[in-house]
């Protein structure tokens, strides 16, 4: 139902499939660790692809 949904509401996003909350919670993760200290200014989309251009 869920590939369904996506094509027709996208059917030209990169993944082909909606990204599962676990995908956000991990770049939630790695903002929130001293690993994105040098990660500043920065617009991360966590949105499977979805959006392609701005």
């Amino acid at each position: 139902m869920k590939n369904a949904i996506m094509q027709q509401s996208n059917p030209h996003s990169l993944l082909q499939r909606f990204i599962e909350p676990s995908e956000i919670s991990n770049l939630a993760t790695y903002l929130s660790s001293p690993l994105s200290l040098a990660t500043n200014g920065s617009c991360l989309r966590a949105d499977g692809g979805v959006l392609k251009t701005i």
